[in-house]
């Protein structure tokens, strides 16, 4: 699964990114620098699962990671194709989810691509090319499932209502009302991904609270009628820190009075936007994190290691990693009967360490 970074152009997507996968990726100060999207991924800060490294010391760790695009800024006019609107916008298609950009500093030097810095504005104007684009994907389907209801295919009525009522809501702008989970897999509308909004401010705002919370009231209010999250972040600042030791830059973030450098907040909240939970495993040479959405049941959860292991699953012995650091050794919480025997329906839950049997 993978989150697309998107944005109108020059809001510092491509220095965020950069940040994130500490890759090299042009950030320069014109619209459509990026073109290509460009793919990271990103290693999950989980100091639960370094505890577990530490407590059963493997000859090999390897942690969660999550993939981010950085796609190209969306102009004015994507929707119908402007500033090679069209294919920036299937780039988008192609995500789970989104994390949407919108720039809040003011820089001389960066130009504003509507000509004045205003958040909500911006957020608007990506949110109305993202409206616009799926209700011309939902009028192409109405017109295909029209036409096979005239046939007498009577199975499309029910999808066509749907369509309807989702263009109807689109229309209105009230994404929140969509009924997504009855949606056709096949439709991929943008607008109703899950989506997390980054205003990038300046260092100078990051030590103006007050003033910064005042002025994105209006965002924050639009957000939280999405039921999105709303993080600030310095990506110049992120940017510079990206090579200094947790330590050193925890104590940097502290002036700002941030717990955690905006990547780290990023990434977790990637991590939920996604609906993901992670497990370990630390049987054998190598102790490893695993990514897999919530509700997944253990059969499925062993396939993401090895499809054998899904198809002759037997059963899985199962901790949480609290209480597996609390007793000291997997054998000593399987001595003391705090190792539980699960099956096929168990749903693999956040922290959940995993010992799976199967035969095959």
């Amino acid at each position: 699964m993978q989150i697309g970074i998107i944005g109108l152009a020059n809001v510092g997507k491509s220095t965020l990114f950069n940040a994130l996968t500490q890759a090299d990726v042009p950030a320069l100060n014109y619209p459509f620098c990026t073109i290509e999207p460009n793919v990271g991924v990103v290693m999950i800060p989980d100091q639960r699962f370094m505890d577990v490294v530490d407590l059963v010391k493997p000859e090999k760790a390897t942690g969660a990671v999550i993939k981010f695009v950085d796609i190209a800024g969306l102009v004015r006019g994507a929707s119908r194709g402007e500033g090679l609107g069209n294919k920036f916008l299937s780039h988008i298609r192609e995500v789970d989810a989104v994390i949407h950009v919108i720039r809040a500093f003011a820089d001389p030097n960066v130009s504003a691509v509507e000509g004045s810095v205003d958040p909500l504005r911006d957020l608007e104007i990506v949110e109305t090319e993202l409206i616009l684009a799926d209700l011309q994907t939902l009028e192409n389907r109405i017109e295909r499932v029209t036409r096979m209801l005239k046939t007498g295919e009577r199975k499309y009525a029910e999808e066509l209502e749907l369509l309807k009522e989702t263009s109807q809501h689109l229309n209105n702008g009230r994404v929140d009302l969509i009924d997504v989970e009855r949606l056709p897999n096949d439709l991929r509308l943008l607008s109703v991904k899950p989506v997390l909004f980054v205003i990038n401010v300046d260092e100078e705002q990051l030590g103006e609270p007050d003033q910064l919370e005042q002025q994105l009231a209006p965002l924050k209010e639009k957000a939280s009628a999405r039921n999105s999250e709303v993080l600030l972040v310095c990506a110049d600042l992120e940017a510079d820190l990206a090579d200094l030791s947790p330590d050193e830059a925890e104590e940097y973030f502290a002036e700002y009075g941030l717990e955690a450098s905006g990547l780290t907040r990023i990434i977790e909240a990637g991590r939920q936007l996604l609906n993901l939970v992670t497990f370990y495993t630390i049987k054998g040479a190598e102790t490893r994190a695993w990514l897999v959405p919530r509700g997944t049941p253990a059969p499925q959860a062993a396939g993401k290691i090895h499809s054998d292991m899904e198809r002759g699953f037997i059963k899985a012995e199962v901790i949480e990693a609290d209480r597996l650091l609390e007793f000291g050794s997997f054998a000593k919480a399987k001595e003391q009967g705090a190792v539980r025997l699960e099956g096929k329906d168990y749903q693999v839950q956040d922290g959940d360490v995993i010992l799976f049997h199967f035969n095959v």
